[in-house]
């Protein structure tokens, strides 16, 4: 058989996939009810959710950004999307997207369990490490529904597929704005870092030798707001997160900054320039104070070294 002729099998038996498929970033908008109550599930549409009575002052509603086979939404959506292109749109039902309604995780409670002013029926409440609602109290007894609220109700989603993401900085505000529900300053340099790396001795029963190169490492820094610093998802789950980010987004590391801005003068509390971070006044400043004052920083030395001889 010719070239050509294994080349044109080969073309055969291996169709070029196009259209988007697992590994690729994508910003997706999108709306989810449930089929049968038509109850809201999620919305990327801000519009949609102050019709359905969603406080939207503290949440956003921007598109989201997720990664097609990473499990950022169900399963059933992700395989749509594959083979789309950005623009398209479409419909998905995702068959009891919640699980399966289990009888036996309707369980009676002592009460004592639960806080007084959360004993009433639709309360949801944490009983050791689970969550459910109160359907019930009676006396010193409270019957809970442990499944999920949504449990066996199949899930409708629409949703559109506005754009592929290819920039890497934009990629990891996406991946973080949907892990957090911040959005974060952050850029992306090259720096050269020294490293001590292993190098084989010379004499082969000898014991592994070390030297330091310089090496290149691509970074991504991200600047700590007060918002992200003080947020429990992210002070349990960034180290995970961001390594995940690293893998995803083939980096080799990410510097988090911890930004502390300066305050005025006087402010109470604080003495002059500043204790944290030597963010007042530099060396020169204090020099051209002394100046200023007509202070020799010997003569004071030399007092201050006659007083101790006296003592």
């Amino acid at each position: 058989m010719s070239d050509e002729s294994e080349a044109e099998t080969a073309d055969e038996s291996e169709p070029e996939q196009g259209g988007l498929q697992e590994g690729d970033f994508v910003e997706l908008s999108y709306t989810a009810y449930t089929v049968d109550s038509e109850e809201l599930v999620d919305t990327t549409d801000e519009e949609v959710a102050e019709e359905e009575g969603v406080d939207a002052e503290d949440q956003d509603f921007s598109p989201r950004t997720i990664v097609i086979g990473e499990g950022h939404i169900f399963d059933d959506v992700e395989d749509d999307l594959i083979g789309k292109e950005v623009g398209d749109s479409g419909t998905v039902v995702v068959e009891q997207a919640f699980g399966e309604y289990d009888e036996e995780e309707v369980r009676t409670v002592s009460a004592n369990k639960i806080p007084e002013d959360e004993r009433y029926p639709g309360a949801h409440v944490d009983i050791d490490g689970e969550h459910g609602h109160v359907e019930a109290v009676i006396g010193g007894r409270a019957r809970v529904d442990f499944n999920h609220p949504l449990a066996g109700e199949d899930v409708e989603y629409e949703y559109e597929i506005l754009d592929e993401v290819d920039d890497t900085v934009d990629k990891a505000r996406g991946l973080l704005q949907m892990y957090f529900d911040v959005e974060l300053d952050m850029h992306l340099e090259t720096d050269e870092v020294e490293e001590e790396v292993e190098v084989e001795p010379d004499d082969e029963d000898a014991e592994p030798e070390t030297e330091t190169e310089t090496v290149e490492k691509e970074t991504l820094y991200i600047e700590q707001s007060p918002q992200l610093q003080f947020n429990q998802q992210w002070m349990m789950g960034k180290d995970q997160i961001l390594n995940q980010i690293i893998d995803m987004l083939d980096i080799d590391r990410v510097i988090v900054q911890e930004i502390i801005d300066g305050q005025p003068a006087g402010m109470p509390g604080m003495m002059g320039g500043g204790m944290g971070g030597m963010g007042g006044e530099d060396l020169g400043d204090v020099e051209e104070a002394l100046e200023d004052a007509d202070v020799d920083a010997d003569e004071i030395v030399e007092e201050l070294d006659v007083e101790g001889d006296e003592e």
